[in-house]
């Protein structure tokens, strides 16, 4: 899907609608020493099994794609939620 670089809508904090430019949400890198990251380590080790089964097939084809949108006018961050899509490709659209 064709999804444009820039789009005007509301802001919150403007409480007004400005342009906002958009980007793919890419999530950080998980943190080793969290406590639930520690706590699942602790139950991967040993000679038992898997936590929990492997999955062999999956049921959906697509990922939810996260867009994230900021206010051109106050720097304001917020999220598009998950959007099902296959692939998105960001295009610059000028008129």
């Amino acid at each position: 899907m064709k999804f444009p670089k820039r789009i005007r809508t509301y802001c919150p904090r403007c409480n007004t609608h400005t342009v906002h430019t958009v980007q793919v949400y890419k999530h950080g890198k998980r943190r080793t020493m969290s406590e639930g990251q520690r706590r699942y380590m602790r139950k991967q080790e040993g000679y038992g099994s898997k936590r929990r089964p492997e999955q062999k097939r999956y049921a959906k084809v697509t990922k939810k794609v996260v867009l994230r949108i900021q206010c051109t006018q106050c720097g304001y961050r917020r999220h598009i939620l998950g959007i099902r899509l296959k692939k998105i490709e960001l295009v610059d659209v000028t008129r």
